[in-house]
């Protein structure tokens, strides 16, 4: 079973589908996605372009991976890394930053194809106008840093009126019944992250996991607290991490290995628990979207992408 349409076209995926590109998710996360037919996708905030260049197409890589990278631009410094990578993958996407010509035309000089995530309908527009490929449009029931300040299927909506390229969904979306509505709605893709943390190849830590599992629909909290490191720029997490961080008495709550060395956290700190993390992990950013609440299990990428692929497809057979 399979969903073919403009998205799959494009990008040469197997399944309209993309894993979040999470800042400090284990590559291996990326790789099971593809691997499972979907496009995977890695953060290119932390490893060094030597690094990423050898997530990208180093001997792990496996050898039928469609793989993209995502990079933030309060960190991208300049361009090097962006014409490097985009020799090595299928996708380049940016985000958090007002959409550029001069991002889009280095991508597309190495090769790849050019995205950018956008939380608006002027964004989309002007992803559009700077030369993008297709776009990410994020609603504010996503977890992780948040672009967007309206519900993901009213902005899609208007968005799909707006512009001609493929669109991929994102934000709170956890169960085959998510994808379906967002393809139905207009998505030519759509893009999980928070049911791709509950997976064992994501490298988060096993109580942020845990508390992911356990946690409830109305458990996360749109914020502007996490912003150590990165500032003006809210995000969704679960609510009891912004409790533990308030009633810490440390002002570094835990280390964790970031771009190969090892660095304290304050509290307060835009950093998610990854496994190796050593300290307080439920003082840390757990970021979380608002589809938490169908997330019930720790389940292979693989059977996530089956199951959310097939479900959805059987869904708009049956008319939803």
């Amino acid at each position: 079973m399979a969903i073919k349409n403009a998205f799959t076209a494009l990008v040469g995926c197997d399944h309209p589908i993309q894993n979040a590109g999470m800042g400090t998710a284990s590559p291996a996360l990326a790789y099971a996605v593809a691997s499972a037919g979907g496009l995977g996708t890695l953060s290119g905030v932390g490893p060094t372009v030597d690094q990423l260049e050898q997530m990208t197409s180093g001997p792990d890589v496996p050898s039928d991976a469609i793989l993209g990278v995502n990079f933030l631009m309060p960190f991208l410094e300049d361009l090097a890394p962006v014409a490097r990578i985009a020799q090595h993958v299928r996708l380049v996407e940016f985000f958090y930053g007002d959409p550029e010509a001069r991002c889009v035309d280095c991508v597309h000089e190495g090769g790849a194809l050019a995205s950018w995530q956008v939380g608006s309908v002027e964004e989309a527009r002007q992803a559009v106008a700077a030369g993008c490929d297709l776009i990410a449009l994020q609603g504010v029931e996503a977890g992780g840093h948040v672009r967007g300040t309206r519900g993901l299927f009213s902005l899609l909506a208007e968005v799909r009126e707006a512009v001609d390229i493929p669109i991929i969904a994102a934000g709170g979306i956890a169960t085959p019944r998510g994808v379906a509505m967002a393809l139905a709605c207009g998505a030519q893709a759509v893009r999980i992250g928070t049911r791709f943390v509950a997976t064992p190849e994501s490298g988060y830590h096993a109580d942020y996991v845990q508390a992911i599992v356990d946690a409830s629909g109305d458990a996360t909290e749109y914020t502007e607290k996490f912003k150590v490191g990165w500032e003006d720029a809210p995000q969704r997490v679960l609510r009891a991490s912004i409790e533990s961080a308030e009633q810490s008495r440390e002002e570094i709550v835990a280390q964790i290995n970031f771009g190969g060395s090892e660095v304290d956290v304050p509290k307060f700190s835009f950093f998610a628990p990854t496994v190796d993390t050593k300290g307080d992990i439920s003082a840390m950013a757990q970021y979380c979207g608002q589809g938490v609440g169908m997330i019930n299990d720790v389940r292979p990428a693989a059977e996530i992408v089956d199951e959310l692929m097939s479900g959805a497809e059987q869904l708009l057979k049956d008319g939803l």
